[in-house]
Order: structure tokens, then sequence, then C-alpha cells
């Protein structure tokens, strides 16, 4: 591919496989960059990356148990480990797009190498990325669809098991504003995971006090504010490493008055990380304005967080020789 647009609605970059742009009626919808150097400055924070190896937050940042042993991480969130360290996948450039097939329709493959002992995580493991973009007709509407398959092996024979837990980090924002404001939002489930001081689940799930699940409720100038994994299966013991069979669940909704314009997230995934952005701190660059705290929202289907250092979540991530690790996702967004 000669360059990384795909169609009109899709743009994606090497590093990180980046999504530059999903567009919907002529607007792009994530937040990012025209220029891809731009990602690599210090001022993007996570925009439209995949993250690895081990997305969200690890207590400590440390892996208390694996291998027999317990392995040290870096620390560049307080004292936890935050979106694979200090420069999780989201920054290394990915071997891709390439233009590909893939259950029978159209994509781009990325890929990715992760040797053993990047960042401090054990283990070689090989990381291959789906993009399937396409329109979906859904009770006679046409929805601009990205689909997202992650697949991950542990290729190296250092180790018998690593850990591994994949999402998407882009910024949505769905207005014609500066921030999120007036964005009306239903999520599927309001039970979240109780978090520390330190945002470290306490290991209680429990409903999130500013929205009720499956009720509609507008995101306002600085409520509600979550930043908390959302959980959509609440039996532990079912997830799967690989969840790419289970049933395609609607994780939450969103719609703006004035563009009209609509976003779901879907997912195989257990959890979902839903954030509102209020630590987002980019200056003027690149021809762009600032942007600034709650200008874009993030929907990070997931794992449960920390699940590496929680006995009863650990098995969904712990990644053994001959296993797949393996994830789907799909963002879709249309005009009324």
């Amino acid at each position: 591919m000669a360059d990384s647009k795909f169609s009109d609605s899709f743009t994606f970059l090497p590093q990180g496989g980046i999504i530059q742009e999903f567009k919907v009626g002529g607007r792009n919808i994530v937040l990012g960059f025209p220029s891809a150097a731009s990602y690599k400055t210090k001022h993007n924070p996570f925009f439209g990356e995949n993250i690895g190896r081990v997305a969200n937050r690890i207590s400590n940042a440390k892996i208390d148990n694996l291998n027999g042993k317990s392995y040290d991480l870096a620390a560049n969130n307080g004292p936890n480990t935050l979106h694979g360290g200090l420069e999780g996948w989201g920054k290394k450039d990915f071997e891709g797009p390439t233009p590909t097939e893939r259950n029978g329709r159209e994509a781009v493959m990325f890929k990715y190498l992760s040797k053993d002992g990047e960042e401090g995580f054990p283990g070689t493991v090989e990381m291959k990325l789906w993009y399937i973009p396409g329109v979906e007709k859904d009770d006679g509407v046409e929805k601009t669809s990205l689909e997202i398959e992650y697949e991950a092996e542990l290729v190296g024979d250092e180790v018998d098991e690593t850990a591994v837990a994949l999402t998407n980090h882009s910024y949505f924002n769905i207005g014609d504003g500066p921030t999120l404001e007036g964005t009306q939002a239903t999520l599927s489930t309001n039970l979240h995971q109780v978090t520390d001081d330190g945002d470290i689940p306490t290991g209680a799930i429990d409903p999130y006090p500013e929205f009720e699940a499956n009720k509609e409720f507008t995101l306002g100038a600085k409520t509600p504010d979550p930043d908390h994994c959302f959980i959509m299966n609440t039996d532990p013991s079912s997830v799967q490493i690989d969840t790419r069979k289970e049933p395609m669940q609607k994780l939450c909704a969103f719609y703006h008055p004035n563009t009209k314009i609509h976003l779901e997230a879907l997912s195989t995934e257990p959890a979902f990380q839903f954030y509102t952005g209020r630590l987002i701190d980019v200056p003027e660059m690149d021809g762009l304005p600032a942007r600034g705290p709650r200008s874009g929202m993030c929907i990070e289907a997931s794992r449960y967080v920390n699940a590496i250092n929680d006995e009863k979540w650990r098995h969904s991530v712990v990644l053994k020789k001959g296993q797949t690790w393996g994830s789907r996702t799909i963002y879709r967004a249309w005009m009324a």
C-alpha cells in the first residue's frame, strides 16, 4: 500500500498502527495530528494507538508471579506501569499497513515483534492486527464500521508464559466543539472496577454512581468524569485467553445533536475502560488548536485492569506457549 489511506473513511499509520482518521460525513471523529511526526512527540497522549504489551495499569510496576518469579517494569504512572511502560507498543513502528483479506473481507494488517525483555516483559511475542473497514446495514441504517482484530503468540523459547492485554486507544469527539460537552451517552453496564487513589482496582466491582446502565445521560462541562473499567462479563472464570468467538456485545452508544453523528463500540472483550479525557493537554501544534481536558473520550475494550496481579482475573492475560491471545472490537458511526 503506497500510502496509509484505506477508502475515504480511514487513514492508518505504521507507528502503533494508529487510527489517524475515521471520517463520518466528511468529519474526522478521532483526535490526532495531520503529520505522522507529531505522534512521536511527548505531546501525544496515546492518540489512536494500539496499546501493548499490557494495556492500562499494572500495580507497583511489578508482575508478582510469572514463570515462578517476579518481574520489575517501568513506573510511568506514579508507582504503576501504564500502557506497556515508557515506550509501549503504541510508540513502536509496526510492519504495515499491508493490504490483505480477512475472513473473506478486504482488510489491512499490521505486525509487531516484541522482543524478550522489552519494557521488562518476558518472552518474545508476535502481534498481528487486522483492520477490517466496511459499511454495515443495521436497522436500515448504513454505518461506517471499523473492526479491529488482535492476535498475539509467544513465539520465543525464552519463557513458558508472559502477560498480554491489548486495546485501541482512539479518542473520539463526535461533536462540533472543543470538548465532549453535549454528547449523549448510553453505557450497557455501570458495573465498574472500584479503584484506589492510584487508579488501581481494589478488587470490588460496584455500580458507578454517576449514571445508570442502559439509561441515557449527557456529558457536561466537567461531569460525569469517569476513567474506569466497566464490566460486561461479571464471571471472570469464564473469560478465555482468546475471546474472538464470544458474542459481539454493544458496549456503549453516543450521539451529538449538533452534528447528528452517532457512535457505537462493540466487542468480544469482558470489559472496557471509559475515559472522558480529563488529563488531555496538547498544545497548539501541527496547524491545530490546543486540545485540553475532555476534548475526546476513549472506549478501550479490554480485560480487567491489573488482571496479571489478581488471582481471580490473571488467567485471561497469561499467555502460554502454544496459545493464542485474541480479541475483536468494532467502532461504527453514522450521521442521522
